[in-house]
């Protein structure tokens, strides 16, 4: 703590606009591009940014683990508040993203607030949270889905919408179960339509399913329904959507209301690669 505290004038001396790309280069390690995002939006009058960093392509979930992120603002945020705005946030974005399903100790996500933009402390009441939540939150879930993009070997984002849950912590159970099958993932790359590995996945999830409730969907088009396959006659559509760098799978329960999302990325030979030749 020592050296740290010696150094802080220092870096105090340095500071400069271009400092939040510096900060990002310095941080990224198996990354392939750097990850920034800024935002402004008019609150109580005043103009507030958000500005938010981060880093992570490897041992991605559970708990974050290797990714660190640094957001900024400059509006004037009751602590609490503050807290709570990050920890929902968190759930929505950095915490519904998995590369590999691995963790590490590293995993950091800091919020900090300088109060420079003037406005009214925003508290839990405050008519303009909500604005502020929703500009934060497209920060947040902006950096996740690049770190996504970013994993390592990744070639595709793939999201995964559990509807028609019982509750929330089923539709995300369900849609990790997904995330993290390495059958999927590897299908996802060989842009084969596997419907049986989905399936499987959510039924290993250990969740309470009616089987004949279930449906699934790759972006609008129907794959699995009343317990069975749906015959495609027509596969060019399907075959086309397999190419997509992005991709949409839909999974409906049929037994609630609840829903999550969660974003994964492919499973490529180049990660085996990665990996394998990483050494520390």
């Amino acid at each position: 703590m020592a050296r740290i505290r010696k150094s802080i004038p220092e870096l105090v001396k340095g500071l400069q606009p271009s400092g939040l790309a510096d900060a990002e280069e310095g941080i990224m390690t198996t990354d392939k591009f750097p990850k920034i995002e800024c935002r402004r939006a008019l609150i109580a009058g005043k103009e507030v940014s958000i500005c938010g960093l981060a880093k992570g392509a490897g041992m991605i979930e559970p708990g974050m683990a290797t990714m660190l992120s640094f957001i900024l603002t400059d509006a004037a945020v009751d602590r609490g508040t503050l807290r709570q705005s990050l920890i929902e946030g968190v759930a929505e974005s950095f915490n519904a993203i998995s590369v590999d399903g691995c963790m590490s100790t590293n995993d950091t996500v800091l919020l900090l607030a300088g109060g420079q933009a003037g406005n009214r402390i925003l508290t839990g009441r405050s008519r303009d949270l909500p604005l502020f939540r929703g500009v934060l939150n497209d920060v947040m879930r902006t950096l996740a889905l690049s770190i996504v993009r970013d994993g390592e070997g990744a070639t595709k984002v793939i999201t995964i919408r559990v509807e028609e849950a019982r509750s929330r912590e089923e539709a995300r159970k369900a849609a990790f179960s997904i995330a993290r099958s390495n059958l999927v993932k590897a299908a996802f790359y060989g842009q084969d339509p596997n419907w049986g590995r989905i399936i499987a996945a959510v039924g290993a999830s250990g969740i309470p399913l009616a089987v004949d409730g279930v449906r699934l969907y790759f972006e609008d088009l129907l794959l699995f329904s009343k317990g069975r396959g749906v015959d495609r006659r027509d596969e060019t559509k399907l075959a086309a959507l397999m190419k997509k760098p992005s991709i949409l799978v839909k999974v409906k329960l049929g037994t609630g209301r609840a829903s999550f999302t969660a974003y994964a990325s492919d499973l490529s030979h180049d990660y085996v690669s990665i990996n394998a030749h990483y050494h520390t």
